[in-house]
């Protein structure tokens, strides 16, 4: 069986994400209270479903102390398991619940909607390190959906036999804010930019025109030697740690040039010795690329 655990903030688009999972054809429970999941798994692998999505989170309220070791044992019988944890800043979050007019799970008289995003974000703070962290913050639901589906494909790329950890190089602009997914982050910011070449303004880090200016810089070439030479000599110490996906922030001021193309770039580069996955946060779905592996 392969099970999808998706957790996270309320309002970080959970229900988006098990959509997707429906939608691939995954068997999909909302809401499980977490003592519940090995019995719920053990019955949907007696009825014949192999692909199987669930939601568990703070509404499960103190048993949530029960999954890790529940994911354990899963893991031991056999189970292909994948978490995705979803998290958003928190005027984002209150943004939307001021949209929806929804209540907050954790909403009541004892505590403002401010208050009940910090106490959830206490509450699943054991979650949050067990899986594939994404923050939702700049992404529409367009775009949400893209990258939920790039994390089930690559999920089951590494079930094929490749196994190892899932390198990702994402793109941003540091005007909308730096992403919470990532574990590392490169400021290139100093780097020419080509938004002041009025040719290059509407392009992107994907134009040929784009890549060929950026390219005749030196400065360019060296921070991508240098980005690249540190993920190469610190990348077997995260594999030793265990990780599933390393997450490495690229950004610029807007996130269309520069950034575009040196996760581009690194992607290319990294795709002989690590599963590779490239996103631009701040470019429509159809730029996100999934790279795979040699």
């Amino acid at each position: 069986m392969h099970l999808v655990i998706i957790s996270g903030l309320s309002g970080s688009g959970k229900s988006i994400a098990l959509k997707v999972l429906e939608d691939a054809d995954y068997y999909c429970v909302d809401n499980l209270p977490s003592p519940l999941l090995q019995q719920l798994v053990g019955q949907l692998d007696q009825q014949g479903h192999h692909q199987v999505g669930v939601v568990i989170d703070s509404r499960s309220g103190d048993s949530l102390t029960t999954l890790p070791p529940q994911l354990d044992a899963l893991r031991d019988s056999g189970v292909e398991l994948q978490i995705l944890f979803l998290d958003a800043q928190d005027d984002t979050l209150i943004k939307r619940y001021s949209e929806t007019r929804r209540r907050h799970p954790l909403a009541s008289a004892r505590l403002t909607l401010t208050e009940a995003i910090s106490e959830e974000r206490v509450h699943l703070a054991g979650l949050a390190a067990l899986g594939h962290h994404m923050d939702t913050t700049a992404l529409k639901p367009g775009a949400l959906r893209e990258w939920v589906r790039q994390f089930v494909a690559t999920d089951a790329f590494a079930d094929s036999g490749q196994g190892g950890l899932t390198l990702l190089f994402e793109s941003f602009g540091f005007k909308n804010g730096i992403p919470l997914d990532a574990d590392l982050v490169f400021d290139v910011r100093c780097l020419p930019n080509p938004y002041y070449e009025l040719s290059l303004r509407l392009l992107t880090g994907l134009d040929a025109q784009v890549i060929a200016f950026l390219e005749a810089e030196p400065e360019v070439l060296r921070m991508r030697a240098d980005i690249a030479g540190f993920v190469h000599a610190w990348l077997p110490a995260y594999v030793r740690d265990s990780r599933n996906y390393l997450t490495v922030g690229i950004g610029c001021t807007g996130g269309q040039h520069r950034s575009v193309y040196l996760a581009e770039r690194l992607g290319r580069e990294f795709r002989s010795c690590a599963r590779v996955l490239v996103r631009h946060r701040e470019l429509p779905p159809p730029a996100m690329v999934a790279i795979g592996s040699a």
